[in-house]
């Protein structure tokens, strides 16, 4: 793996997530099938878990199914249910040689038995890797994210545990997924589009924004060291102006 010379680790991002687009676009130009798009979206997927692994970036979040995706053809969807399954049955050993932590983030309880069992299972089974955090959302949206966290905060307040006078920005974001990981310093999102579909929204707000026209399938090395270039030369201010980030960084 090659890193670009100037990704050194203060300019490196800690949280990388990824909107993996493209995969069905990728083989309708080549005349094949979806379904073998999303089988070499996988491959994809091997190639950018290893390499950030390499690099120690601390957090990966990839999204592989969100919650509007139910509306997709049902044959569509049952592929991917299967190619979910396979791939974690397929992939964990794997997983755990490289000492990468796997966690799901998402509605789990709308997939079959099997696959929740097998998710569980991956968990369990990664769950003491010190390596990198490997977040797969499923069956995820921002908007469901929020709206959970408020549920868990209204229970909380109802069972006397909590007190709506002392909610601030920080305790709400204890309730979300990913709150035990740091902020998504970067996203990226292939395949040309440019919004992020209702993926991370909390967690997104002061992200650095990296668009591709590259097909998620052909994702690999090279765009992976474009897009951490480009963040590199972004100049990250938090609401300061950049006087006041030479003051803080001198």
């Amino acid at each position: 793996m090659s890193i670009p010379d100037n990704v050194h680790a203060l300019k490196r991002p800690r949280h990388i997530a990824i909107i993996m687009d493209g995969n069905g676009r990728w083989a309708k130009r080549r005349h094949l099938p979806r379904m073998l798009g999303h089988q070499e979206g996988v491959k994809a997927v091997r190639k950018v878990i290893k390499l950030c692994g390499e690099m120690r970036i601390e957090a990966l979040t990839l999204f592989a199914f969100s919650s509007e995706n139910w509306q997709r053809p049902e044959q569509e969807v049952n592929y991917l249910m299967t190619l979910f399954l396979n791939t974690l049955k397929n992939e964990i050993d794997k997983l755990t040689k490289n000492n990468v932590q796997l966690r799901m983030v998402g509605n789990l309880e709308g997939f079959n038995q099997p696959l929740r069992e097998w998710i569980d299972k991956s968990q369990t089974l990664t769950a003491k890797n010190t390596g990198l955090q490997l977040v797969i959302a499923v069956n995820y949206s921002g908007q469901w994210d929020i709206v959970q966290a408020a549920q868990k905060i209204i229970n909380q307040v109802k069972a006397g545990k909590l007190e709506t006078e002392i909610l601030t920005r920080e305790i709400f974001a204890e309730y979300l997924s990913l709150a035990d990981l740091p902020a998504v310093d970067l996203l990226i999102r292939t395949s040309g589009e440019y919004r992020i579909s209702n993926f991370l929204l909390w967690q997104l707000a002061y992200s650095e924004l990296y668009f591709t026209d590259i097909l998620w399938p052909d994702f690999d090395e090279h765009e992976l060291n474009k897009a951490l270039q480009f963040y590199t030369q972004r100049e990250r201010r938090f609401g300061c102006i950049s006087e006041q980030l030479a003051e803080i960084n001198a």
